[in-house]
């Protein structure tokens, strides 16, 4: 008999265990915090503080633009516009968005004057936001803008205009594409002319169109407008004066600059070669220098009054002191310094009109050489002028200390020493305001005598400028340099080039003079750099530039003359190298 089998089920042990029941209530209590927590902050979030997700909405559709500010205007001292920006058009493209037919990319091309295959470069590329040409004229722009295109943008900007081009490039300089100053008073300037964009709100679709104009939030600020001390009639003078100054005497390069002897302000500053800032292709750097300003020469016999005037100002040398520079050579160690031309004997006055090295190299054996150093030094030599503008040096005075007895000879006649145009013409000061040194200034100014540092006595000044009146006579060095009814007091300046540390036969050219000499009013500086005509001495190459531009400059500012009418004479004087 088979015997029955009986089967018993057994319980897992782990169904066997039983929860406690507070666990339960817990879970189900924490499960409530938390949906209540998030009722909270949903309430708080909706009714009670809604700016975040009201700010996190709007950045979906809301965007602000820049407005863009117009740059201040740049004016000479009569209010002529030199530089002004004027509103042109910058076009821009989201590459995702942009979806053009063959014939739309063509077009706009076009439009754009660009070559078709830059164009869908661009377009190409994998970014958010590239430019597809700035500074287009605002017709051009409207007509792009007509054509709705997809993706493609636009923004207003400015671009400066400058109306008197190369005649004044080097001083009022340009801008770049954005409208930066990257030279000239626009650099200089930089803080007053900028001005500050505004923002506008506006509300775009997904496509970036456009849709709604919200209001502005933050309106522009024009930059600041900028008064030069310029006086357009006398730049354009000393310009073309120049320019024709550098063709008639086949020279590299040149420069000129006008001060007014009462107040500082330069009012023309010329430059050749130049260019035309409003057009800068293919620019060399020899057309952007500003050569009156950055760049440094020996200046040759124009130095040679301060060395005269040390004299008379420490007693040793009267007007009438004589001098023997016979044989018209000096010969100090190993060196030796040479007349152009033996004069024999010669009064301190003399020394100076006839531009003798020898007898102005022994004034200057009197002097110890820190008290000629400090002198050069109160005259700002060796200085930068602290005018801001960019690029101003300061030329090379080395200390006294390492002087030797040929060099101290040398400088007193304008070589082993560097200066700029616009040194040298600061320095002159001293001999239009009776000794007083004052500042330059590129800007206008109210009108008033500016005050100046002392640097030689009224007395000392009048007899140097008797002297300076000698060279510009006949007999002198420079009778080329006269202005029919005016008394021209002034100084010729010729000096080897250096190449390579040695002296090669090029040369600078040059001519410093203030009129009218019984109460001068301008200072003219002009150099001529290599002329390479036949002339090379100061008194024929830039003593003429120099009456030209002074009688236009007395002419146009109403300057009463001081002297009779006369023909100046025409057998010019040579000066010592």
């Amino acid at each position: 008999m088979a015997r029955a089998r009986s089967h018993r089920y057994t319980e897992s042990p782990v169904l066997q265990l039983a929860f406690p029941a507070w666990r339960s209530r817990l879970a189900a209590l924490a499960l409530l915090g938390g949906f209540a927590v998030l009722a909270g902050r949903s309430f708080y979030l909706q009714v009670i503080n809604n700016d975040f997700l009201q700010e996190k909405g709007e950045s979906r559709y809301r965007r602000e633009l820049e407005i863009s500010a117009s740059r201040g205007r740049i004016t000479d001292r009569n209010g002529d516009v030199l530089a002004v920006s004027t509103p042109m058009r910058s076009i821009w493209a989201i590459p995702a968005d942009v979806k053009l037919t063959p014939e739309q990319s063509q077009n706009l091309a076009k439009m754009l004057e660009m070559d078709g295959r830059e164009l869908n470069r661009r377009l190409a590329e994998d970014k958010n936001f590239v430019y597809l040409k700035r500074q287009i004229p605002p017709d051009t722009g409207e007509r792009i803008a007509a054509l709705k295109l997809p993706g493609i943008h636009q923004n207003k900007e400015y671009r400066r205009y400058y109306p008197s081009g190369d005649m004044t490039a080097h001083i009022v300089g340009f801008t770049g594409v954005d409208d930066k100053g990257l030279e000239g008073v626009e650099l200089a300037f930089q803080d007053q002319l900028l001005g500050r964009p505004g923002f506008r709100s506006v509300i775009k679709d997904r496509r970036g169109q456009i849709v709604e104009d919200v209001g502005s939030v933050k309106p522009p600020q024009d930059g600041k407008d900028i008064t030069l001390a310029l006086d357009s009639k006398i730049q354009y003078l000393a310009f073309s004066q120049l320019k024709q100054a550098v063709d008639d005497n086949d020279a590299k390069a040149g420069g000129a600059v006008v001060v007014d002897a009462r107040s500082g302000e330069i009012l023309a500053l010329a430059n050749w070669p130049t260019y035309n800032p409003n057009n800068r292709a293919n620019l060399s750097g020899a057309q952007l220098r500003n050569r009156a300003v950055t760049d440094t020469y020996e200046p040759g016999s124009t130095m040679k009054p301060f060395s005269a005037a040390l004299a008379l100002e420490k007693g040793k040398f009267r007007f009438d002191s004589v001098i023997n520079t016979a044989p018209g050579k000096l010969t100090i160690g190993t060196a030796t310094i040479s007349d152009s031309h033996a004069h024999g004997l010669l009064t301190l006055a003399q020394v100076i009109q006839k531009s003798s090295n020898v007898g102005i190299a022994k004034v200057a054996g009197t002097f110890p050489a820190e008290e000629m150093w400090t002198m050069f030094d109160n005259l700002g030599f060796g200085q930068a002028p602290k005018l801001g503008f960019p690029g101003e040096v300061g030329g090379r005075l080395r200390p006294w200390k390492t002087w030797r007895p040929i060099e101290q000879a040398t400088m007193s006649y304008g070589h082993g020493i560097s200066v700029s145009l616009m040194q040298m013409v600061r320095a002159y000061t001293v001999f239009a305001r009776d000794g007083e040194l004052i500042p330059l200034t590129l800007l206008k100014g109210d009108g008033n005598p500016v005050k100046g540092e002392r640097v030689f006595s009224p007395q000392t000044v009048r007899e140097v400028r008797a002297m300076l009146e000698m060279a510009v006579q006949p007999g002198g060095t420079a009778p080329k340099a006269q202005i029919p009814g005016y008394r021209v007091a002034g100084k010729t300046g010729t000096a080897h080039k250096l190449e390579g540390g040695v002296y090669a036969r090029k040369y600078v050219a040059s001519f410093v003079g203030l009129a009218p000499a019984s109460d001068p009013r301008l200072i003219v500086a002009v150099m001529i750099d290599e002329p390479s005509s036949g002339k090379h001495f100061g008194g024929d190459v830039a003593g003429p530039t120099f009456a030209n531009i002074m009688s236009g400059a007395l002419r146009t500012l109403g300057v009463p003359q001081d002297a009779a009418l006369q023909v100046a004479g025409s057998n010019a004087g040579k000066e010592a190298l």
